[in-house]
């Protein structure tokens, strides 16, 4: 388990226990996922109401929110790098929680789309700064570790989501979704305020000044490690986000199961939270690029197998589940450590480097992950084989960016010194 029990950097007190920590830290970032998940049993409800008669086109209400979140990832960055990471972390999710009482109160599709656009700008508040607050904290492995605890408790959020949107709309209307968001973002937004310390270090604190910027943004994308891991990143969370955009008309549709769609979900979820946690424990073992790579190349050839599967054998949706589990365990094993790869050269400017990290990664997941899930013909063959490609485009990066340290083993340092001022994970 982590340690976190040291004086905070500006003098404001302990911090509060690893548990504690943890937990936190993935509510921060579970903000963003349940806004997400638990609209998927809504979908349906919305595009109903609202008079959306192409079934295609409600994928919006996913793909907006999540365009705003890489595009709002762009602004927090800097701000956090000259502020403070506590006082925008605050501000972000205020807006946030504005933002999901007035998609509720929403009289078109139209403005509900702009308000998911706002709010999902604000939810990239909390994905920058805690990634930022995560690198301000620890390195390398020890980094590794958290995040990937970090990511085993968010991941519990997709188990239960969509499940949670359902029970919702048994209750109420799909705007009682947008109520709970917004509830839900007020008691995170007091814990945090309450129990979180500012973690942003004197030394690196930065100006807004246009030179300053654009000096962190040109360390971040001409580190050929930072680039690199980013656009890996990027193309398979591509194939995550088509997952998200394609389940429920996959689900609906092709098999027919709609009240399976929380079980369904659940499902391939629960194994990419198990993955997470054997992740955190692997990369201290047999190191980031082991642990990552070794995903990557399991990546491709599970989606690979299974769009040859369902292309020339047939699948029931059985099948499909288990299928999808193998693929997205494995982009377990790929994003924390990527996340690090792609943060570990960049300390001076973290907050800077997880802005444009996250803006490329999500922006340019998000368009492909849409085109991929704009491409369902009333079967799921389209979206297998558009997250087979993700997969080998993932392994092609790799192959570019680190051609000389693939599978690399984890070297143990000849000194305690030599790991650097990272908090020591045990």
């Amino acid at each position: 388990m982590v340690s976190l029990h040291h004086p905070s950097p500006l003098g404001t007190g302990p911090r509060p226990g690893a548990r504690e920590t943890i937990a936190l830290l993935a509510a921060l970032m579970a903000l963003n996922a349940v806004a997400i998940d638990s609209m998927i049993p809504a979908l349906e409800d919305i595009a109903s109401h609202l008079g959306v008669t192409d079934e295609n086109r409600r994928q919006l209400v996913l793909i907006v929110y999540t365009l705003g979140f890489g595009v709002g990832q762009l602004f927090w960055g800097p701000l956090a790098d000259r502020f403070g990471r506590k006082p925008m972390l605050t501000i972000g999710i205020s807006i946030y929680v504005v933002f999901a009482f007035l998609c509720s109160a929403a009289p078109t599709f139209e403005i509900l789309i702009l308000a998911r656009v706002f709010q999902g700008a604000a939810a990239a508040a909390t994905r920058v700064i805690v990634l930022a607050m995560v690198r301000d904290l620890f390195e390398g492995e020890a980094m590794a570790r958290v995040m990937s605890l970090v990511a085993m408790v968010f991941m519990v959020i997709p188990v239960m989501a969509p499940s949670i949107g359902q029970l919702i709309l048994t209750v109420g209307p799909w705007q009682a979704i947008f109520w709970a968001l917004g509830l839900f973002g007020i008691v995170v937004g007091l814990w945090a305020f309450l129990r979180i310390p500012e973690t942003l270090k004197d030394e690196h604190r930065r100006t807004l000044g246009l030179g300053d910027l654009l000096e962190g943004a040109r360390a971040v994308v001409t580190d050929r490690q930072s680039l690199g891991y980013t656009l890996a990143q990027t193309a398979l969370f591509s194939g995550l986000i088509a997952y998200i955009a394609s389940i429920q008309q996959i689900v609906f549709d092709v098999f027919r199961r709609p009240e399976l769609i929380g079980l369904v979900f659940g499902a391939v979820a629960a194994p990419m939270a198990l993955a997470s946690f054997t992740n955190s424990k692997l990369v201290g073992r047999y190191g980031l690029r082991r642990v990552a790579h070794t995903g990557t190349v399991a990546f491709a050839l599970f989606a690979l197998g299974h769009a040859a599967v369902a292309t020339f054998g047939g699948e029931d949706l059985i099948g499909f589940v288990i299928g999808q589990a193998l693929v997205l365990a494995s982009f377990s094993f790929c994003a924390a450590n990527m996340n690090t790869l792609a943060m570990e050269r960049m300390a001076p400017q973290a907050g800077m480097a997880s802005s444009i990290q996250g803006v490329v990664s999500t922006v340019l997941a998000a368009l492909a992950g849409f085109a991929i899930g704009q491409a369902f013909n009333g079967t799921q063959i389209p979206y297998l084989w558009g997250l087979a490609i993700c997969g080998v485009t993932g392994i092609t990066l790799v192959l570019l960016t680190d051609p000389r340290r693939l599978f690399e083993r984890l070297q143990p340092a000849r000194d305690p010194a030599e790991r650097g001022p990272a908090h020591q994970a045990g």
